[in-house]
């Protein structure tokens, strides 16, 4: 009989309301009475003496028997003045929380409660806290990596347009008018190709030569503009075309729009630089009394200019290639002869005008070509046979070697080079269409945009990890008196099972036991 009074009795905590109920030290009617505990108790808090303990025990959970009955020991201190002849207590503060007492204990009334109170703690109120917190730990970690994927992104953009400022060779402040600028340094690169070209002289004459021995008749003159830009250099078309210099160059102007050219790098907002409507540059390399403009015509929308280190990509919609060339009309080009004035397309130079450089181009190429099969034949084994045939042709054809031919076709590659860089077609589109300077000036102010866009997307995101981890802040203590109050409910309902059982000791079993 004693052995058996040291048996523990072990309860899981999810049975815990049913095993209270099968022993019938509860009733299935509880809820009833419970309901009408809660109603009084509500009411009764209303009126409380100002004692820390009891503030503390009303604060942070839910009120349930054992509450109650340390607040009546509270009140014994604060209401012993309070008596009637008979030694009961007068104060009405006593006599409620008296009769919440005796409500609770009728048919164990608060066993059952506690009981459900521990389920729900146990399978619902702490899982859940765990829950919200673990999902405040997760936020934060994503905002920690949206944060650096941001800044990743906002200093890309922001590398990619220091890049291309810098292989434009502008500071990014006033992108229009920086760009603009650089057209000043054209004249002088042409300069330099036109002093280049003389250095072709020997494979031009080598050429000619070898075309002429071949076909055994005199062609007509090869090359004819690459010629007429080593002998005269950088001239006018009208020259090119007439033979003589123009009393008087009319250039036409081209309107540059510079309004909101300012950009703030580093800031918010951009303060505004007023450079006028318009502004007209005369690009010219004589007088200029012209006042025509020219049509660049109607470019959609939708082109997107994308400036890169490696050039600019011109592209619409749809992927396809945007053609840049400028086409100007010209009237009246037989007056223009007559009256020994260049105007329009005649007032450019041959290598700033697209049609005649372009021609340029194919006879460098062209050059190009016919230097390349002389190295290719050479090198060949063919060529001691060949050799033989050149006994009776000019000196400068015996003389060639491969190393003098190597150099030759170096040279018209450096020339082919210099015009065909993505620097040089970048000034030439410059020089020749406000639109195509809008488009870069759009496409270099967007990157900037986007890296001020990703830095504020990244305080904004900052400012949400801050308000998830005070979430998480005030979150983790209420789940620590949550998981306390549980356990001490959990050995308040053990001892009074216990009493019940001549104090044979009670275990708990379950879910309570991991919080």
């Amino acid at each position: 009989m004693q052995d058996e009074q040291l048996l523990p009795i072990d309860i899981h905590s999810n049975k815990l309301l049913d095993w209270l109920i099968s022993r019938r030290l509860c009733t299935y009617e509880w809820q009833k009475v419970t309901r009408l505990i809660r109603e009084k108790i509500n009411t009764a808090i209303q009126d409380m003496p100002p004692v820390e303990e009891i503030t503390k025990l009303l604060s942070g959970t839910y009120i349930n028997y054992f509450h109650c009955v340390r607040i009546v020991e509270l009140l014994k201190d604060t209401e012993s003045g309070k008596k009637d002849i008979f030694g009961r207590y007068s104060s009405q503060r006593m006599k409620d929380w008296q009769e919440i007492l005796k409500l609770y204990e009728k048919d164990n009334a608060y066993l059952a409660e506690a009981a459900q109170m521990l389920i729900r703690n146990v399978n619902y109120e702490v899982p859940s806290i765990k829950k919200q917190i673990a999902k405040c730990q997760q936020v934060q970690e994503e905002c920690e990596r949206k944060e650096a994927d941001y800044l990743k992104n906002s200093n890309e953009y922001k590398e990619k347009y220091n890049m291309d400022c810098k292989q434009f060779g502008i500071d990014g402040i006033n992108i229009k008018a920086e760009l603009l600028s650089l057209v000043s340094t054209l004249p002088l690169t042409y300069e330099r190709i036109a002093k280049t070209s003389k250095g072709l002289d020997n494979a031009y004459q080598y050429y000619g030569s070898f075309k002429e021995f071949t076909l055994g008749r005199k062609e007509e003159p090869l090359c004819r503009l690459l010629s007429h830009l080593m002998k005269y250099g950088n001239t006018t078309v009208y020259e090119w075309r007439t033979g003589k210099k123009p009393e008087r160059i009319e250039e036409e102007k081209i309107q540059y729009n510079l309004e909101t050219d300012n950009l703030a790098i580093g800031g918010e907002g951009c303060d505004t630089i007023n450079f006028g409507d318009d502004v007209s540059i005369d690009f010219g390399i004589g007088d200029s009394s012209g006042t025509n403009e020219i049509d660049f015509g109607d470019l959609e929308a939708n082109n997107y200019v994308e400036v890169t280190a490696e050039g600019i990509n011109h592209s619409d919609q749809n992927g396809n290639k945007i053609d840049w060339e400028i086409v100007v009309e010209t009237n009246g080009e037989t007056a223009d002869v007559i009256d020994n004035v260049a105007r329009g397309e005649n007032a450019l130079s041959i290598l700033d005008n697209s049609s005649t450089r372009n021609d340029i181009i194919d006879e460098l190429s062209e050059l190009k070509s016919f230097l390349m099969q002389r190295i290719q034949e050479m090198q060949s084994d063919s060529d001691v046979l060949s050799s033989n045939r050149f006994q009776a042709a000019p000196l400068i054809l015996q003389l060639q070697t491969l190393d003098s031919t190597q150099t030759m076709l170096n040279n018209v590659n450096e020339l082919l080079l210099s015009l065909t860089n993505s620097n040089v077609q970048n000034l030439q589109l410059i020089r020749s269409s406000p639109r195509f300077v809008d488009r870069v000036a759009d496409s270099l102010k967007q990157k900037m945009s986007i890296s001020k866009k990703m830095l504020k997307s990244r305080e904004l995101v900052a400012e949400r990890r801050q308000q998830i981890l005070q979430e998480q802040k005030e979150l983790e203590p209420k789940l620590g008196l949550i998981i306390s109050r549980t356990k001490e409910l959990q050995l308040q309902i053990e001892g009074e099972i216990s009493k019940r059982y001549k104090n044979r000791p009670v275990n708990i079993m379950g879910g309570v036991n991991a919080l």
